[in-house]
């Protein structure tokens, strides 16, 4: 792709042109000026903590041969375009450097605010499991070719997904998409055959203003469906059933997945300890004994088996995946602790993914449940006090402690959370700022049968220093139940 081919493939973002544009091949493509190498196009893309436009200046220092903005800039040694929105400049740039590395591709895009990365993982499992190479791209890593990479958000912009799709052989791709991609234009210009719905509760009020706009902006996805897709869609969720009304009035093909008999997979029965699940489609039983635990995974089963049969995954083969699927990193994930107790790291960080969670703890469990969890910095508070009354009334004890800070000082946040605990709380509970000190608590707390639950952070990495040299919540667990022996 050539400089001058620009203005013709950004007249839907609004470029204006302030030079004349020579044929300069264009070598690579970064919105990160650190990155710019000779003959590479820099985008400055105005974020929520830095504004590109500053680092232009670094950008040609570093070899960038064109600059795209949103700001009017005149005095450039290199040609500058201007647009309406950098961000969705990337996306439609990206998409013709790479030539279009989603054509031909079966493309999945799976949204909600809990399950995303549950069913991407399981759809993947059936997938390969029965003749299909599949990506996957989410919260946890991104997979091209069956080789991981790792990722810093849910959704990463279209640059760096079609980056790794254009070395790609997978037949199949799966994305997890997040409301923040699709209101910043990360997946834009990807053209989808399914898209899921998994559910949408409380989370991101910070950014949305509202669960009206958090809605819509979920919705944007199943606006992105090729005129041949199909929408997947939990219709148990009363959003979810919402969703498939509208787009049963925009004539959108949808598979409806829940209990209700006219649902086309239908949730029939389930059981818990060991889990069984028992689908009905075409007035067909599907019996399946996965080894994942919780309703909602359930749900999350449902959805990837409806979608894979949609691909044409056959019933048995993907029975089969389904139940030798092990489950994710950081996603209810059992560990046996030394001391006789079951520890369950978990992301779970909504009030629905909170009750999710200690719910399935409570079907399994007959000792005691000790919960240790937290909440991040600058991020949207309005969900903090449901959480705090979910843990006091269903744990028989809670620790509240920091989780990433951000930009939130220890004090403030400290302060926060006894504010929580006091007004919220009850008895049961204590504030222990340092994560790794009150998982030590919880550790001495614990007798054979009980059950610690870590939510919030799953398998991420701590971003504070803590007290004992431990970079997770798993790892500290298992360090200090051996320290206590």
């Amino acid at each position: 792709m050539e400089l001058h081919e620009l203005d013709n493939i950004l007249k839907t973002v609004g470029s204006e042109s302030n030079s004349v544009r020579p044929k300069t091949l264009i070598k690579g493509i970064s919105c990160n000026s650190q990155d710019i190498q000779e003959g590479f196009l820099f985008i400055a893309i105005k974020g929520y903590q830095q504004d590109g436009h500053r680092f232009i200046s670094k950008a040609i220092e570093n070899g960038a041969c064109g600059v795209i903005g949103e700001k009017k800039i005149t005095d450039l040694s290199v040609p500058y375009f201007q647009v309406d929105n950098s961000r969705n400049a990337l996306s439609i740039i990206s998409n013709h450097f790479y030539n279009f590395p989603t054509n031909g591709k079966i493309m999945i895009g799976v949204t909600g605010t809990n399950g995303k990365t549950s069913t991407s993982y399981l759809l993947r499992q059936v997938l390969e499991g029965n003749g299909f190479s599949c990506a996957l791209f989410g919260s946890n890593k991104n997979i091209i070719n069956g080789k991981s990479y790792p990722t810093v958000n849910t959704t990463p912009n279209l640059l760096e997904i079609n980056r790794l799709l254009a070395r790609s052989k997978d037949d199949v791709v799966v994305i997890e998409v997040s409301s923040h991609a699709l209101t910043q234009y990360r997946v834009e210009g990807i053209c989808f055959d399914y898209a899921l719905f998994t559910n949408l509760s409380q989370d991101h009020l910070d950014y949305h203003g509202s669960m009206e706009e958090y809605f819509l902006a979920k919705k944007k996805l199943f606006e992105m469906l090729k005129d041949e897709g199909k929408a997947i869609i939990n219709t148990d969720d009363l959003w979810g059933e919402q969703l498939a009304r509208q787009l049963e009035d925009e004539n959108i093909p949808t598979l409806a997945i829940g209990e209700n008999e006219k649902n086309d997979v239908k949730l029939a029965s389930y059981t818990t300890n060991p889990p069984s699940l028992l689908l009905k489609e075409n007035n067909e039983n599907i019996s399946i004994r996965p080894s994942l635990y919780g309703l909602h995974n359930m749900y999350n089963i449902a959805m990837a088996y409806g979608t894979a049969k949609q691909i044409g995954v056959d019933t048995k083969g993907a029975i089969s995946a389904i139940q030798h699927f092990q489950g994710i990193e950081g996603r209810f994930a059992l560990t046996e602790l030394s001391n006789g107790a079951t520890l369950v790291v978990d992301y779970a960080h909504t009030p629905h993914a909170l009750i999710n969670c200690l719910n399935t703890v409570r079907e399994n469990s007959e000792g005691k449940l000790i919960h240790i969890f937290g909440f991040r910095g600058d991020r949207d508070p309005g969900k903090r006090r449901g959480m705090v009354s979910i843990s006091s009334e269903m744990s028989d004890r809670y620790i509240l402690t920091f989780d990433d800070l951000n930009s939130v000082s220890p004090d403030e946040m400290k302060n926060t959370l006894i504010s929580y605990q006091e007004r919220y709380g009850n008895d049961k509970g204590v504030v222990i700022t340092d994560r790794t000190l009150a998982i030590e608590e919880a550790v001495k707390m614990a007798e054979m049968g009980d059950w610690i639950v870590i939510t919030g952070k799953g398998h991420e990495k701590y971003q504070q220093h803590h007290h004992y040299p431990v970079t997770n919540d798993e790892e500290a667990a298992i360090y200090l139940t051996k320290a206590k022996d």
